[in-house]
């Protein structure tokens, strides 16, 4: 059996735009993904509302994913695969932070994981780095204006390119998270029932791409 981790934020915790509730284990992205990888599969949700890649919140410190990243891992362990989409609360005003400023947030979480699991478990997972997505263009209307401005929206824009530049440093799977969904336009922030299924089917294509790889990787050798 395989374990996949995903760490994130809400949109991993499966935040409901329209309730501030959760969606069930079979709406949110990472339950549909262990629906649709099967029982060869072992999917850890790790999401939680407001974390940050690197950076305390003035409000809630404890939010910080760099804090909980080591516990995690190393509850988990062995993890195969580490699905990592981080950065979107880190566009928030009070952190006033550049988008290339927040993808080396998340380089920094990556080198964490690399070199954490190299000593915890004996190999490095396969990371699978997650450019989020965009804010939405009415961001001005949601209720989360105020802790986030619209110039979010066109940092959030620049992900891609920096993001990715990350993954081919460190070796990750890139994956643009903005070509295929878009948030409610209920908060500009959070991903509709939808969303979190196109999430999750691209998702798991990576993962079995990732396994089958693997897989022969071993039979030949």
């Amino acid at each position: 059996m395989s374990t996949v981790l995903c760490y994130g934020d809400s949109n991993t915790y499966g935040y409901i735009p329209e309730t501030g509730m959760r969606y069930p284990r079979d709406v949110r992205y990472p339950g549909r993904l262990q629906m649709l990888l099967g029982d060869d599969y072992s999917v850890i949700e790790e999401g939680c509302n407001g974390r940050t890649t690197i950076h305390d919140d003035p409000l809630d410190g404890w939010k910080n994913g760099m804090d909980y990243l080591r516990p995690c891992l190393n509850s988990h362990k062995p993890v195969d695969i580490v699905i990592l989409m981080l950065g979107s609360n880190d566009l928030k005003a009070t952190f006033n932070l550049s988008a290339s400023e927040i993808a080396e947030g998340v380089a920094a979480l990556v080198e964490v994981i690399r070199e954490f699991t190299e000593e915890k478990q004996g190999f490095i997972p396969k990371i699978i780095l997650v450019s989020p997505p965009e804010i939405g263009a009415g961001i001005k209307t949601s209720p989360f204006y105020g802790a986030f401005y619209e110039d979010a929206i066109a940092r959030s824009k620049e992900f891609p390119g920096y993001y990715k530049a990350v993954a081919d440093r460190y070796g990750c799977v890139f994956f643009n998270a903005a070509e295929h969904i878009y948030p409610s336009e209920i908060d500009s922030l959070h991903l509709t029932p939808e969303g979190h299924m196109i999430l999750a089917e691209r998702l798991c294509d990576i993962v079995k791409s990732i396994t089958e790889k693997h897989l022969q990787k071993f039979s030949v050798t």
